[in-house]
């Protein structure tokens, strides 16, 4: 697994690839769900992370980058497979179905946006990345502060509504709606609009290079 807390010099090193091609970014999955609130939330977590289940399948067999963004929780001196072991042992059935893999790209954020004080912005012109599909926790919080910070870095965006949660589907809407009028997001979900079909349309509508 890619540490991009501590990536391998000779990745680091690596000239960015030709922007062509989308991430999928899980953003708060792995996560023990002890925080106030979380009850309100688990609900429509779980159900999202079926679908973003789904959707990673989906991005690998068509080689795409997954990659796990994930807050630190306050635990300023942990590190990444700290993470994972502590959300794993609390066994919640949500992070259990996103297990992070050995090829997955994994980002600890201390903040809301996962570009802020982090190696993001790094990784993805490494990786040839032009286009994000975030999907995670929460809607309203950690996912609209990462929209608007890959909005203004001219990321074409996909929030799948199926394949995000919040607190209040009230909340989730308002949410879903600030991305979709001001960041020009789509928010369909994957139930009437699949990644492949995402993928070939935002191509389509690319200016033409010189």
């Amino acid at each position: 697994m890619y540490d991009a807390q501590h990536p391998d010099p000779a990745t680091a090193a690596t000239r960015d690839q030709k922007p062509e091609r989308p991430a999928l970014l899980i953003i708060d999955m792995i996560n023990r769900f002890d925080f106030p609130q979380a009850d309100q939330i688990k609900p429509g977590a779980l159900a999202a992370a079926r679908v973003i289940a789904e959707l990673r399948e989906t991005a690998e067999r068509a080689g795409y980058p997954v990659v796990f963004v994930n807050d630190n929780f306050g635990e300023w001196h942990s590190e990444r497979s700290r993470l994972i072991d502590s959300a794993l042992a609390d066994e919640n059935d949500i992070s259990a179905a996103l297990r992070p893999n050995d090829d997955d790209y994994f980002i600890i954020k201390p903040q809301f946006s996962g570009f802020y004080a982090t190696n993001l912005p790094v990784l993805l012109p490494k990786l040839g990345v032009n286009r994000l599909i975030l999907t995670g926790i929460a809607t309203d919080i950690c996912v609209l502060f990462t929209a608007a910070d890959a909005h203004m870095r001219d990321y074409d965006l996909w929030i799948p509504e199926d394949a995000v949660a919040a607190e209040t589907a009230e909340r989730g809407r308002w949410a879903l709606e600030i991305m979709a009028n001001s960041m020009t997001a789509e928010t369909r979900p994957t139930s009437t609009l699949s990644l492949d079909a995402w993928v070939s349309r935002a191509q389509a509508d690319a200016p033409a290079q010189p």
